[in-house]
């Protein structure tokens, strides 16, 4: 038999995807690309905004219309959410929770009335997913700090904080260096609160970074991983203690993701954000200091309740004076159960559309300007596969800071350049995103 699988959403879901598949691979499932026709899909899917949910029941559907014979589940965060409306849904056979994917495999075969090693394929049992030369590897789970726009601490473990011990954080480095791969992505859903068990949402600041820079270490440690790359970081975990240890580690890419959501003090109080436009910058001026050109990119939510034309103004100059290497601009979206749902001042569908396409096109100059300060120095880079851009075919890659950087194909079998290895390249050309 044969099971396709899509990812919607963060990191954390790419992760727990590659789990997914590990246990239909393990259990005799052939593991075809999402596009194919398959006897089982698994949609994981994401509820972070109206558009995700969208996308999510858009996905599903298309895979019930690509295969009308075959056993559609959905999983996650839009389950989570989704309550009553999924049963009603036609196309979905089976819907399962976030903590429902450590088993679904075994749950999907007995929906189907099928025992262990029935499904027709020879069991490839211990494989990995090769399809990346990065790997995504969840330490982290859970969300106390309960921002007020933000559905994931109710649909993750309503605020329960759980972490990888470090011994199998190890084990699963060792495993992917293994495989192959050459740089890891330490990621959780508040990956700042790894090692930190309590309800208190400070407490995280008041470990200064320790357990998360711990395991960084000890990842770093393994041998044939070259790189280790972190995922979404709060701002307040950045300190000078924990920039002094990091800086050490030679294999710690200097790429922050530094989640801002509004650069103006009276928004980011409304979304429970607990630091202000000032000391938001002072974490990036600290980045600065210890990274050579560290790429810092970040998430902004506009149109958020209550946001007046000087709040986003206000938000727009901040990160005009920052200029950080990428932003990702999404337009609020009311979540239902959220204190933001329920506030007054909803902002129109079209003043969102206005202010994030100022704020896109304002992140396409920061990202330009940013990559191009490495055309004709040498760095490191990763290289993927190939991809045609404007007509040419290249064979692209990421530099540790996570800049895009082709090489054309011809010139790149030349120099004997291939993917998931990563040599010095002279940056001639730097890929649009």
């Amino acid at each position: 038999m044969k099971a396709a699988f899509l990812t919607l959403g963060c990191k954390v879901n790419f992760y727990e995807t590659e789990e997914m598949i590990e246990q239909f691979r393990q259990r005799g499932f052939e593991i075809v690309d999402f596009k194919e026709k398959a006897d089982v899909y698994i949609i994981n899917t994401c509820t972070v905004t109206n558009m995700a949910d969208r996308k999510s029941r858009q996905m599903i559907h298309r895979a019930k219309k690509k295969n009308p014979q075959s056993f559609v589940a959905a999983v996650g965060c839009y389950v989570e959410s989704g309550g009553g409306a999924l049963a009603e849904d036609p196309a979905i056979d089976a819907a399962f929770s976030n903590r429902d994917k450590r088993t679904v495999a075994e749950q999907v075969l007995q929906r189907l009335g099928l025992a262990e090693g029935s499904t027709g394929v020879e069991s490839q049992r211990g494989a990995l997913s090769q399809d990346r030369t990065r790997s995504f590897l969840k330490i982290q789970d859970g969300c106390n700090q309960f921002c007020s726009y933000c559905i994931i601490p109710y649909v993750r473990g309503g605020g329960k904080l759980v972490s990888t011990p470090l011994g199998e954080i190890v084990s699963q480095v060792r495993n992917l260096a293994a495989a192959g791969y050459k740089e890891v992505v330490l990621t959780g859903i508040h990956l700042s609160s790894y090692g930190v068990e309590t309800s208190d949402a400070r407490e995280f600041v008041r470990a200064k970074g320790e357990p998360l820079l711990a395991a960084v270490r000890e990842a770093a440690r393994v041998e044939g991983i070259r790189r280790i790359r972190l995922g979404s970081l709060e701002p307040r975990i950045i300190s000078e203690e924990f920039l002094q240890g990091l800086a050490q580690i030679d294999k710690a890419c200097p790429h922050f993701h530094l989640s801002l959501q509004s650069g103006c003090d009276t928004v980011l109080q409304r979304m429970n954000r607990h630091y202000t436009a000032v000391e938001y910058k002072e974490k990036v001026d600290m980045l600065r200091r210890y990274f050579h050109e560290p790429a810092v990119t970040t998430d902004v939510i506009v149109g958020f309740p209550g946001e007046t034309d000087s709040e986003f103004q206000q938000t727009r100059a901040f990160l005009q004076d920052i200029r950080l290497a990428d932003i990702h601009v999404f337009k609020y979206s009311p979540r239902s159960g959220t204190p933001a749902a329920v506030m007054e001042e909803q902002i129109s569908p079209e003043w969102k559309n206005i202010r994030s396409e100022l704020l896109i096109s304002d992140a396409e100059i920061y990202r330009r300007e940013y990559g191009e300060r490495f055309i004709g120095q040498t760095e490191q880079v990763l290289f993927e596969e190939t991809i045609v851009e404007n007509g040419e075919t290249y064979l692209y890659g990421h530099t540790g800071r996570y800049v895009k950087v082709g090489v054309p194909l011809s010139e790149a079998q030349e120099q004997g350049f291939r993917a998931n290895e990563i040599y010095d390249v002279r940056i001639g050309k730097v890929l649009s995103k």
